[in-house]
């Protein structure tokens, strides 16, 4: 287990909180190699009052890495942060129970969970380290590159489809997974993946500031 803080002041009560958050989650999954948790106020140049983010990173066996992250504004970071902590654990736990009842056969194929939905990089931010999402409906979305799995935020370039976890809070809306499918002009795999760009996405590709 790591717990790093970026822009937060180490804190015993918030290592001892995820330390008991962490042994929670091997209750749901006994195949965890290792937990990154990142607790960070972020610094987001189109977002105002720099809220708090609570990152959870678990590596699985042949499974590669689940990502969940929740933020929110915080007066009171030691009364407020434990909720933020907490939301993002119980998000990482859904996956770990996802992923152990496909283990066991116990999920149905028709009665699955929806795949997670289809977007397109518009812009990118590569020094500061984000960018935004444009969905088949149309919406954007935020998203930070420590969201992007496996450590694929460099392979990101404008117009490369991912799929994403929608996800809302007072900032608005925002990516809390992405995962690349393919770039432009590269063949993804036939079928689900083998649908349209969002419309008008080729005229947000201007950098905005």
């Amino acid at each position: 287990m790591e717990i790093t803080y970026q822009h937060v002041s180490r804190s015993d009560w918030i290592d001892e909180y995820v330390r008991s958050r962490v042994a929670k989650l091997e209750h749901f999954s006994k195949d965890i190699v290792s937990c990154r948790v990142t607790i960070e106020q972020t610094q987001n140049p189109h977002k105002t009052g720099n809220p708090y983010r609570a990152l959870v990173e678990v590596s699985l066996p042949a499974k590669g890495e689940l990502v969940a992250e929740k933020s929110d504004k915080v007066v009171d970071p030691h009364v407020q942060l434990r909720p933020i902590i907490r939301n993002a654990f119980e998000a990482m736990e859904k996956q770990l129970k996802k992923q152990a009842a496909k283990r066991d056969g116990k999920v149905k194929q028709h009665n699955d969970e929806p795949i997670p939905p289809v977007a397109t990089v518009v812009r990118l931010f590569e020094k500061d380290g984000y960018g935004f999402l444009k969905s088949l409906s149309g919406e954007e979305f935020y998203f930070h590159k420590n969201s992007v799995l496996h450590d694929d935020f460099k392979r990101l370039t404008v117009g490369t489809r991912v799929r994403f976890e929608p996800d809302e809070g007072e900032e608005g809306l925002h990516a809390s997974t992405v995962q690349i499918i393919d770039k432009p002009g590269v063949g993804g795999t036939p079928g689900e993946d083998d649908l349209d760009m969002p419309a008008g996405w080729e005229q947000d590709t201007g950098t905005r500031h």
